[in-house]
């Protein structure tokens, strides 16, 4: 059973930038893919990032240029760096893994301001 624990959300002001860490623990297999997604009031649960083991990144449309995914392999840490936020991002951010199975976090509130 894998145990992920987002962190970094917070209230920032249209501009800002803020960053999400997300750290797994518990494996027992190698975590392949870790990602974010994150689903605004009312609308569904989008992807936003996703980074493999082998450092490979893609991102949704909406966030490309402004956040930037990362991973720390050794640790079992996966980084969303998000710049240039706007109130279109804001929501509840949950972070993602596979490791023999797709595992998520409980969330961590990101709300930008206007």
């Amino acid at each position: 059973q894998v145990q992920l624990v987002e962190s970094g959300g917070g209230l920032v002001q249209a501009g800002g930038s803020l960053r999400l860490s997300c750290a797994a623990s518990g494996s027992r297999f190698s975590i392949d893919t870790m990602g974010w997604y994150r689903q605004a009031p009312g609308k569904q649960r989008e992807w936003v990032a996703t980074i493999a083991r082998s450092g490979y990144t893609n991102y949704a449309d909406s966030v490309k240029g402004r956040f930037t995914i990362s991973r720390d392999v050794a640790k079992n840490t996966v980084y969303l760096q998000m710049n240039s936020l706007t109130p279109e991002d804001t929501g509840t951010y949950y972070c993602n893994a596979y490791s023999a199975g797709a595992y998520w976090g409980q969330g961590t509130q990101v709300t930008v301001s206007s």
